[in-house]
C-alpha cells in the first residue's frame, strides 16, 4: 500500500482577514479589557469547521513589539502520512511537515487554514506549534496551544487538531443534557447531587485508563440490568450520585533524556530548526520529517499541573490518546441503567508547576509560591484564558467542578493596601456555562477553601464558609475533610468535638466525611510513636485502613449529618494511596525522601513487602530487606536536611556512613556534624544489600523514580478485590442507599433535633435525634449512636434521647453488633469502638 501524500495546508486569505476584522473589532468595542479578553479566548487554539477549514489563534505578547522578522514567526504543522496506532508504546512514523505564516494583529496571531486533517476518534490528526526566532538567543523557539483540546503527546509535543464538532455530534447522552429546569435565559441548573465518589483514574482503573474505568462501570450496569450479584470491589462503585475524578489535566512531565531522547514527540536534532547566520533567518524545508512517538507513561496523583493544555485531557489517563475515551466515561455514567451518575471535574487553576515557565508566556505568571508558581488572575487576558478553558473543559459533558485550593487565589489590592482573595474570580468560575448540543447548563460548583491556610492555625481559625456566605448554592469542603484529619490517633473525634457539632449546625453546604485523597496521605504522616488507637487495628495499616474505611464515621455521615458526603475509593478499598509522580528529575529524591518513610511504614509489611510482585523495581535495585529500606529512607532524609538538598553530597554522605570504616578519623569526625550519620551507619553491616555500597547521583535518582512507580502499583484498588470484607462492604453501600433515600438529611439539624457526645478518658460516643419534615405520611424521624473510641460502653438509648424504644426499629448496624435491620431495639446493648447503629421510627 502506497501511502499518498497530504495535500498542502495554505493560509486562505479571505477567511484569514476575515477573522482578523472580528478581533478587531473585539478589540475595538466598549466593552472592558477583560470582557473583549474573554471574547477573544473563544477563538484561540486550533478549531476544525464544518467546512473542513481550520481557524487558529495564538495569544503571543512576547511577540507583540514587532522585533521579530515575519518571515521567523511561522505556524509548524505536521500530518501523518499513514495512520498512528495510539496504543503502541513506541513507533516511528512520517509526517509531511508544512509552514504557514499567520497574520500578526498586535499581540495576536490568526489564519484560516485549508488542508488540515482532523483527529477523531479513529485517526490522530494534524499536529501543530507555532515557531519563531528568539532574537537574544538566536535560538528557535516553540509557542505551544494553551487552549488545545488534545495533547496526545503531552504538554512539550505539538498540539492536536481535534474534530470537537463530530465528538459532541456522536455522544449517546445529548437527551441527558436536555434535562432539568431552566431559567429565563433557557440555562439548566445542574442540581448537585446526594453524594459523591472520588476516584484517581490511574489507580482506581483496572488498566490504568479512562478505558478501563468505563469498563468496570458497563460490567456494572450489565450485571445489574441481568440481576445479577455484584463482588464486594463492585459494590463499592455503586450507590453514588456523582463521582469526581481528581485532576485530569496535563501534569508535569519528566524532563531527562531517556532511551529515546527526550519526551513523547521525539524529532532528530537537524530536523528541529536553527538560524542560517547569513540570512538571519530560520532554516526550514518542507517535505517528510520522522517522527518517534512514545506513549506517554507520567504517574501523578494530578495536581501537579502546568496550567498549559487544561482544556486537554491528560494523555497518560487516555488509553486510546482521543478525547473520545473521556466522553465515553461520562456517557456510561449519564446512561446508567439506576439513574444518572453525575461527573465531577477537579480543576487546579490557582497554582502552577515550575516547569509552566517553559511552557507559558510570563504574563500568566506572578512569582513563586509554595507550589511552584502563582497565576496571574489579575492579567485581564491571563484571566479570560482561564476560564475559557475551563468552559472548554466543562464542554466535555461535566456535572460539576471542585476548585482546589480556592485560599490560594489571591492579590494585592492596590487600592486597600493588602493581599485579598480573589472571590470574584472564583465567582466567576462558578458561573462557566456548558453548551452540548443544543442545551446550556450551569454546573454545581465546589470549593476547597480553608484559608487562611497555610498561616499558622489555619484549622482552627477558618469557617470552611467565605465562599459558601456569598454563592449560597456553593459548596465548600467542611473541616471534617479537609486534608489534615488523623482519626487513627486516640481521642482524636473527642478534640474535634466543636467541628463536629459545626458539621451538625451549618454544614448543609459542607462537603463531609473523612477519606480522600489528601487524608489518607495525611494518614501515612502521622508518627507511630505517637498514641495510636490500637483498637482500630494490630498493625499500622490496619489501623490506617479502619480510621478511614470507619463504621462510626461513615454511619454518622450517611445516616445522620448534614452535608454532601464523599468517599475516596481506595480509602473504601483499602488501598495504599500517597503523593505520586515519576516525572520529577530535579526533586524526586528530596519528594520521595519526605513521602517514602511514613508509606513503608503505614502501608507496607513485611510479608506484603515479600509478595513477588510488590516493588520489583526497588527489588531488582538489590533493596531485597523492608527493614532495611525503612532504615535507608530515614538516613536518605537526614541526608538531604544535613546538605540542604546537595544530591553530590548526599551520596558523599551515604558512602561515607554506610560504606566506610564507622572507626576511622575521617568518619567519626564527618558523624559529629552530620545528623544522617545516626540513621545511616546502622546500615554499615556485614550482610548489607550490594546497592548501598553503590549510590552516587544517578543511582539515587533511580531509586526515586523506582520507588514512586512501584507504589503507583502498589496503590491500585484492584488489587485488594480478593480480600475486601463483604458485611463491611455490604454495610457501607446500605448507608448510602439509606442516603439517598433521605435527602432532606442534607439540611441543618432544627432546633427539634438533638446531638449528644459522651466522653469520657475511657471512651468517646455520639448519639441524636432527627426528625424529617413533615410530610403527608406523617412524622419521620431517625436516630443514631456511633462508638468513636475507647473502651466498650453500653447503650441506653432510650434513656440518653428520652424516646420509647417500642417506636423504633433497626435501620442499620453496623458489622459486629447483634441487631438486626427490622428488628425492635433493646432496651440497653453494647458497642465497641467503631460500632455503630442508626435507628428508624416506625409510627
Amino acid at each position: 500500500m502506497v501511502a499518498t501524500a497530504a495535500p498542502r495546508i495554505q493560509l486562505l486569505d479571505p477567511e484569514t482577514q476575515a477573522l482578523v476584522d472580528w478581533a478587531e473589532s473585539v478589540q475595538q468595542s466598549d466593552e472592558t479589557l477583560y470582557h473583549k479578553a474573554q471574547t477573544l479566548a473563544t477563538r484561540l487554539g486550533a478549531h476544525y469547521r464544518a467546512d473542513g477549514l481550520t481557524e487558529i489563534g495564538f495569544w503571543a505578547p512576547e511577540l507583540g513589539a514587532d522585533m521579530v522578522q515575519p518571515k521567523n514567526i511561522y505556524l509548524e504543522i505536521f500530518t501523518p502520512k499513514k495512520k498512528i496506532d495510539p496504543k503502541k508504546a513506541t513507533q516511528k512514523t512520517v509526517f509531511r511537515r508544512d509552514y504557514v505564516e499567520l497574520v500578526k494583529d498586535g499581540e495576536y496571531f490568526w489564519g484560516v487554514l485549508s488542508g488540515m486533517k482532523a483527529g477523531t476518534k479513529d485517526e490522530i490528526g494534524s499536529f501543530y506549534w507555532l515557531r519563531y526566532l528568539d532574537m537574544n538567543t538566536d535560538e528557535v523557539r516553540v509557542i505551544g496551544d494553551c487552549l488545545a483540546y488534545s495533547l496526545p503527546y503531552g504538554v512539550y509535543a505539538p498540539a492536536e487538531l481535534y474534530d470537537m464538532g463530530q465528538l459532541q455530534r456522536d455522544r449517546a447522552d445529548l437527551d441527558y443534557f436536555t434535562q432539568g429546569d431552566a431559567d429565563e435565559n433557557g440555562v439548566i441548573r445542574v442540581h448537585p447531587p446526594t453524594n459523591i465518589l472520588q476516584l484517581h483514574v490511574n489507580t482506581a482503573s483496572p488498566n490504568g485508563y479512562l478505558s478501563g474505568l468505563t469498563g468496570v462501570y458497563q460490567a456494572i450496569a450489565t450485571k445489574l440490568k441481568q440481576q445479577e450479584a455484584l463482588t464486594p470491589a463492585e459494590q463499592n462503585f455503586i450507590g453514588y450520585e456523582a463521582v469526581q475524578l481528581l485532576p485530569i489535566e496535563p501534569t508535569v512531565e519528566y524532563l531527562g533524556e531517556h532511551e529515546l531522547g527526550h519526551g513523547f514527540f521525539i524529532m532528530s536534532e537537524d530536523d528541529m530548526g536553527e538560524m542560517d547566520p547569513e540570512t538571519a533567518e530560520i532554516e526550514r524545508e518542507e517535505g517528510d520529517v520522522k517522527v518517534t512517538l512514545k506513549k506517554p507513561d507520567t504517574q501523578n496523583w494530578g495536581y501537579d499541573i502546568v496550567i498549559f493544555g487544561c482544556s486537554a485531557t491528560n494523555p497518560s489517563v487516555l488509553e486510546t490518546l482521543r478525547p473520545d475515551e473521556l466522553v465515553e466515561f461520562i456517557e456510561t455514567l449519564h446512561n446508567f441503567p439506576t439513574g444518572p451518575i453525575k461527573v465531577v471535574y477537579d480543576i487546579v487553576y490557582g497554582h502552577a508547576d515550575n516547569q509552566g515557565i517553559n511552557l507559558l508566556n510570563g504574563r500568566f505568571l506572578k512569582g513563586p509560591n509554595m507550589y511552584g508558581q502563582d497565576i496571574n488572575h489579575q492579567n485581564p487576558t491571563v484571566r479570560g484564558i482561564l476560564l475559557e478553558m475551563q468552559r472548554r473543559k466543562n464542554n466535555t459533558g461535566v456535572d460539576g467542578i471542585r476548585v482546589d485550593g480556592a485560599q490560594d487565589f489571591k492579590f494585592f489590592n492596590p487600592l486597600s493596601g493588602r493581599v485579598e482573595y480573589d472571590d470574584n474570580y472564583l465567582s466567576d468560575m462558578a458561573e462557566v456555562l456548558q453548551e452540548v448540543g443544543d442545551s446550556v447548563r450551569r454546573p454545581f460548583s465546589i470549593f476547597e477553601d480553608g484559608r487562611p491556610w497555610p498561616a499558622e492555625g489555619w484549622e482552627e481559625i477558618s469557617t470552611y464558609r467565605d465562599i459558601v456566605e456569598f454563592k449560597p448554592d456553593a459548596f465548600q469542603w467542611g473541616p471534617l475533610i479537609f486534608a489534615h484529619n488523623t482519626p487513627s490517633i486516640r481521642q482524636f473525634w473527642d478534640k474535634k468535638w466543636r467541628r463536629v457539632t459545626e458539621q451538625m449546625q451549618v454544614g448543609a453546604n459542607w462537603i463531609t466525611g473523612c477519606g480522600n485523597h489528601d487524608t489518607l496521605r495525611r494518614g501515612t504522616q502521622v508518627d507511630p510513636e505517637l498514641d495510636i488507637n490500637w483498637n482500630l487495628g494490630e498493625g499500622l495499616p490496619e489501623v490506617l485502613n479502619n480510621a478511614y474505611d470507619n463504621p462510626a464515621i461513615a454511619l454518622m455521615t450517611y445516616g445522620f449529618s448534614p452535608g454532601l458526603p464523599m468517599d475516596f475509593i481506595n480509602c473504601t478499598m483499602h488501598a495504599p494511596w500517597g503523593f505520586l509522580r515519576n516525572t520529577d528529575d530535579r526533586y524526586g529524591v528530596k519528594v520521595v525522601s519526605e513521602e517514602a518513610g511514613g508509606f513503608l511504614d503505614w502501608q507496607i509489611i513485611p510479608e506484603t513487602y515479600d509478595w513477588p510482585n510488590i516493588f520489583p523495581r526497588l527489588k531488582a535495585m538489590g533493596f531485597a530487606k523492608l527493614g532495611e529500606l525503612r532504615q535507608f529512607v530515614k538516613g536518605l532524609y537526614d541526608a538531604i536536611e544535613d546538605t540542604d538538598y546537595d544530591l553530590e553530597e548526599v551520596a558523599h554522605l551515604c558512602q561515607a556512613f554506610i560504606v566506610a570504616d564507622p572507626e576511622s578519623d575521617a568518619v567519626k569526625e564527618k558523624a559529629k556534624t552530620r545528623k544522617s550519620a545516626q540513621a545511616l551507619q546502622k546500615l554499615n553491616t556485614p550482610d548489607k544489600s550490594a546497592i548501598l555500597t553503590q549510590l552516587d547521583v544517578n543511582k539515587l535518582k533511580d531509586f526515586a523514580q523506582n520507588f514512586m512507580e512501584d507504589a503507583h502499583e502498589m496503590c491500585n484498588v484492584w488489587l485488594q478485590e480478593d480480600v475486601l470484607q463483604a458485611d463491611q462492604v455490604a454495610y457501607n453501600l446500605a448507608l448510602r442507599r439509606f442516603r439517598l433515600a433521605n435527602p432532606w438529611l442534607r439540611e441543618n439539624l432544627s432546633n427539634l433535633d438533638r446531638f449528644n457526645r459522651i466522653n469520657t478518658e475511657a471512651q468517646t460516643l455520639f448519639y441524636g435525634l432527627r426528625t424529617a419534615p413533615e410530610t403527608a405520611g406523617g412524622k419521620y424521624q431517625v436516630a443514631m449512636v456511633t462508638h468513636m473510641g475507647g473502651d466498650p460502653l453500653e447503650v441506653t438509648l432510650g434513656d440518653w434521647l428520652q424516646i420509647d424504644l417500642a417506636d423504633w426499629r433497626v435501620a442499620i448496624a453496623s458489622p459486629g453488633v447483634d441487631l438486626t435491620p427490622g428488628t425492635a431495639i433493646p432496651k440497653s446493648f453494647t458497642l465497641s469502638d467503631s460500632q455503630a447503629v442508626l435507628l428508624e421510627r416506625t409510627h
